[in-house]
């Protein structure tokens, strides 16, 4: 390890602490954890791996050697990376000329330039698998103190991982819940008309609706939409 000052690993929390996410990008979110960790790390390169159903993505890096390094593993389907993300535990690999394990990945590695490298997981709540890979031209460039603040980076990370989940859900079901009021506004306009027309109920004029929906093989709303745009338009029908 280069021997990044204490002081970093507070800046980069104080940071991270700083994000808005209500007007970030997840993506953008990762990027700014993957320039901190290569900072207080160290690193030569530092990526993040995404694991969400059964399928790894980096979502950030900070260069190209961190980027093939991921893809190596993903092509290969195993390496430390996607050991950490989905095992929950950290993965070093100290000396990688002399690493045992994964050798088809380890090979294209050394041949990349790869030393070292610690892939540490981000414990998330959401349903995903996630690591931050930090990765070094040298062997033996990450020691225990490396392992601690990456740790403390990767918590920093579940938390904003997590926050942008939450809030990505919450938008979904706000845009559906407004889709669905939308929706049911333009049935209401819709049944009215066909009660003025047809001098039915309101429970008849959502058959008639629901009749035409079947007969043209079209939505409900959309047949209803179309009635009350003919009603606002009578040229257009």
């Amino acid at each position: 390890m280069n021997g990044s000052a204490p002081a970093d690993t507070d800046q980069a929390l104080v940071e991270l602490a700083r994000i808005d996410l209500g007007r970030e990008s997840v993506a953008s979110v990762l990027q700014r954890i993957a320039g901190l960790a290569k900072t207080v790390l160290g690193a030569d390169e530092v990526s993040v791996t995404l694991r969400a159903e059964g399928l790894p993505s980096t979502v950030a890096c900070t260069g190209e050697l961190a980027l093939g390094l991921d893809e190596s593993q993903y092509e290969f389907g195993y390496g430390p990376c996607l050991d950490a993300a989905e095992g929950g535990e950290p993965v070093d690999v100290v000396d990688a000329a002399r690493e045992s394990r994964w050798p088809a990945y380890m090979r294209a590695a050394v041949r990349q330039g790869l030393g070292s490298s610690l892939s540490v997981p981000v414990p998330v709540q959401s349903p995903v698998g996630a690591a931050i890979n930090s990765y070094a031209t040298r062997p033996h460039a990450f020691d225990d103190v490396s392992h601690e603040r990456a740790g403390v980076l990767a918590s920093y990370a579940a938390v904003a991982i997590d926050n942008m989940h939450l809030l990505a859900t919450t938008r979904q079901r706000a845009e559906q819940l407004q889709q669905a009021m939308e929706s049911r506004a333009v049935i209401e306009q819709a049944k009215g008309i066909l009660m003025g027309e047809r001098r039915c109920s309101a429970s008849e004029a959502f058959v008639i609706l629901t009749g035409l929906s079947q007969q043209s093989n079209r939505k409900v709303r959309d047949v209803a939409q179309a009635l009350v745009d003919n009603a606002q338009h009578p040229s257009r029908g």
